[in-house]
């Protein structure tokens, strides 16, 4: 009885841990690619929001990162500058998706331009979340993956060391992520895992 009752505590706990990691940082497969999704992340708030109001657009990077090896190698990552404003009359917001990198070793393949209009603060924040994946193949369906992702309110001086006209190199992607952030730099930071490929296709309805 006494076993039975610290199971049921056990179960209860975990899908308790589940529920909150699937709220912060939700993971799916679609088309052979891993889609996030993260509806408690706001990120229109504090200063980048006051700027927004002011009528001043303002930049967010994103790095989204596959991991494999117990996070002790990046698979793959991506990269992408989404550039937000405000339509003081309308009280709605813009979204333009400037331009999205992503590196698998000496490969870089680049996104088209991509925009919304019209959104709402967390309609224009699931807009950005939802434009950003990452391809799975050569995966291994058994393999155990992590997923972090990573956000920066940048600053108007970071666009062109970062976005230049000569493009964007996996060093200077790696410098904006691993240099310590500024004290007036917001920054967010989700993650989820390990899960594996193959339970993942199963949740989706898809198989394998």
């Amino acid at each position: 009885m006494r076993i039975k009752g610290w199971w049921l505590i056990l179960t209860f706990t975990s899908g308790f841990l589940l529920a909150m990691w699937a709220q912060d940082l939700s993971l799916r497969w679609r088309d052979n690619e891993l889609h996030i999704s993260a509806p408690r992340l706001h990120f229109l708030t504090g200063n980048s929001l006051q700027r927004l109001k002011n009528g001043v657009a303002v930049p967010f990077d994103f790095q989204l990162t596959l991991s494999v090896d117990n996070r002790s190698t990046v698979f793959d990552r991506t990269l992408q500058r989404f550039v937000v404003s405000y339509d003081l009359w309308e009280e709605k917001y813009s979204v333009v998706k400037q331009r999205a990198f992503s590196t698998r070793g000496d490969t870089r393949t680049t996104e088209i331009r991509r925009s919304a209009s019209g959104l709402s603060a967390e309609a224009a924040e699931a807009w950005c979340v939802d434009s950003i994946s990452l391809s799975t193949a050569g995966l291994r369906q058994e393999q155990p993956v992590w997923m972090k992702l990573e956000i920066r309110g940048a600053e108007q001086k970071d666009g062109a060391s970062v976005f230049g006209e000569s493009g964007l190199s996996l060093a200077s992607l790696i410098e904006l992520f691993s240099r310590p952030p500024r004290s007036s730099e917001q920054r967010w930071t989700l993650e989820a895992g390990p899960v594996r490929l193959d339970d993942l296709k199963r949740l989706s309805g898809r198989g394998s």
